[in-house]
């Protein structure tokens, strides 16, 4: 395990984002959003953060580049629309430029006096929700492998690429444990692939983050996902501590029956990679 590669334009990182489609992600969550409307948000929140941090005097730096895969409806597809859609990974750069569309939203701010204001901010908007049919699972890792055997082909001096599922349900093409093994082994010189696995719930359970072990996992479904997650790096361990989470150097990257704000941390924790240069 190294993931000590420092961050550049020309060593960038990649961020590949597997998301579920299938129908069961239109439930709802104690939020009153469906699954999906709720991660499609922080999905775009994240970009629009992962935009600033690669944004400097002269314009945005292709620190990172940023993929997503949707799969639902037994289909599997780059879910990046527009000029975006001509390939599954694009620089952060070409995301900044081409969002779908820009959202008019209103944020609660504090004042400053106490008191609570509304303000107008715009949103850009990458991916839209989809919640249909069934849950594809092999097939969207057997695309994700395919994408990132390219890429580090073409980076192998980069920090490896990371890639966050979110998912609500069972595959329903077979089981994907065996290619979810096969993508863990691809590699740049710095380290294997990271996949890092989120199970969103609307179940009320309490949330079972980053586990070290299976011995807490009430089913085989859960073990599973736990052993398709890879062990976090150093560095996002201690930043897991950091946000508060208990973890140690065994820890995965898997949360099982995730509400609203472990799908912030898991985006925001998952998109934490090394120093950018």
């Amino acid at each position: 395990m190294s993931y000590e590669a420092q961050i550049s334009r020309t060593k960038p990182t990649a961020f590949l984002f597997l998301v579920d489609q299938s129908y069961s992600m239109t439930d709802k969550m104690s939020s009153g959003k469906s699954k999906a409307d709720f991660v499609a948000d922080v999905l775009n929140k994240t970009i629009t953060e992962l935009v600033a941090k690669c944004s400097k005097s002269e314009g945005v730096r292709d620190y990172f580049e940023v993929g997503i895969i949707g799969y639902g409806h037994e289909t599997v597809d780059n879910a990046l629309q527009g000029e975006l859609s001509q390939q599954v990974i694009n620089p952060i750069s070409k995301l900044e430029q081409n969002p779908i569309e820009i959202e008019e939203r209103k944020k609660k701010m504090d004042d400053g006096a106490g008191g609570i204001i509304e303000l107008d901010i715009k949103f850009p908007v990458w991916y839209k929700s989809v919640a249909n049919g069934g849950t594809p699972m092999r097939a969207a890792l057997t695309l994700a492998a395919e994408e990132l055997v390219s890429w580090c082909d073409n980076n192998p001096e980069s920090y490896p690429p990371t890639v966050l599922h979110i998912t609500d349900g069972e595959s329903t093409d077979g089981n994907p444990e065996e290619i979810a093994e096969q993508l863990k082994k691809i590699s740049t010189n710095d380290g294997e692939v990271l996949v890092f696995n989120l199970h969103v719930s609307t179940s009320g359970e309490t949330p079972i983050s980053f586990p070290a072990g299976e011995m807490n996992l009430s089913d085989s479904y859960s073990k599973m996902l736990f052993r398709m997650s890879s062990l976090l790096p150093p560095g996002l361990t201690s930043y897991a501590q950091e946000r508060g989470y208990t973890v140690s150097g065994e820890s995965r990257g898997f949360i099982l029956n995730a509400e609203a704000s472990d799908i912030v941390d898991f985006f925001d924790i998952g998109t934490r990679a090394s120093q950018l240069r």
